[in-house]
């Protein structure tokens, strides 16, 4: 059996989102979750998790490009923050304060570390804060880190969307973790366009259970409905109800695929 994760991005970013991740992941369904910490739903939302502690990772989805960080006072748009990153990047300090309240805000309610980092819409490798993240994590939690998202897709599966979110700062976040002792992911799948159906995600979803390789890791973005102002709505509720599906437990045995949690996968640092 291959063993890989798959990770539910976005919990909180409504009651949609956070139920219907909570109840994939009661099916047996999901081994991770991300938490967008900076939306008021999360002092309520994590309720919905306390049955699953120790049965799932449960992470931080930092946080820079949505309204709630724009409301938080450091965010801002998606294609200003690639912008900032690819003409010098964030400052530093900036962003590791802004990282320190995120993952301060994230303890105060599960009352533990993250099982892992990774970033809304990729943020975690962006130059200056990647730099800060690795920072942060070295002086807060020592010689046990959560370990990293890193979003680089296989060769293979390497289309127009996953080459520029490898661009970002894949490779520049997995060299500033190695000396670090902070475990990473292996290759990313999971990356489309949110168009076409159920139909065409349960395909996409073939191919990348079947490309995956051991310790791979898949996101995903799944919700029990729709919901208004969400840009990717339509897309979340397809991917719910596949997953949710006999047709998704068929593909994962017909591919050999075990759903296991990260902080087991990725135990070593990737120095050793």
């Amino acid at each position: 059996m291959k063993q890989i994760v798959l990770c539910a991005d976005d919990f909180c970013v409504h009651e949609s989102a956070s139920r219907g991740i909570a109840q994939l992941a009661a099916m047996g369904r999901l081994s991770a979750t991300s938490v967008m910490v900076l939306t008021p739903r999360w002092p309520h939302d994590v309720a919905l998790l306390k049955d699953l502690r120790g049965r799932i990772d449960v992470g931080l989805h930092l946080d820079w490009t949505s309204d709630f960080a724009l409301a938080a006072g450091h965010g801002c748009s998606l294609n200003a923050a690639m912008l900032k990153a690819l003409l010098g990047g964030f400052k530093v300090a900036a962003a590791r304060s802004a990282i320190e309240r995120q993952l301060d805000a994230f303890e105060a309610q599960w009352k533990a570390p993250p099982d892992h980092i990774d970033g809304h819409q990729h943020v975690q490798q962006f130059a200056g804060i990647r730099q800060a993240l690795v920072q942060v994590m070295g002086s807060r939690y020592g010689a046990h880190p959560p370990y990293l998202r890193i979003s680089q897709a296989q060769a293979a599966q390497a289309g127009i969307k996953s080459r520029i979110i490898s661009a970002m700062g894949a490779a520049a976040l997995r060299d500033l973790a190695a000396p670090a002792n902070i475990p990473c992911t292996l290759a990313l799948s999971g990356v489309y366009d949110f168009t076409g159906g159920g139909t065409r995600y349960a395909a996409l979803m073939q191919e990348w259970l079947a490309a995956a390789a051991d310790g791979d890791i898949v996101m995903c973005h799944p919700a029990l409905r729709t919901e208004t102002g969400d840009a990717i709505a339509a897309a979340r509720q397809w991917e719910y109800e596949y997953l949710a599906s006999p047709a998704f437990a068929d593909a994962t045995a017909q591919h050999q695929v075990q759903l296991v949690r990260g902080a087991a996968l990725y135990a070593v640092p990737v120095s050793a």
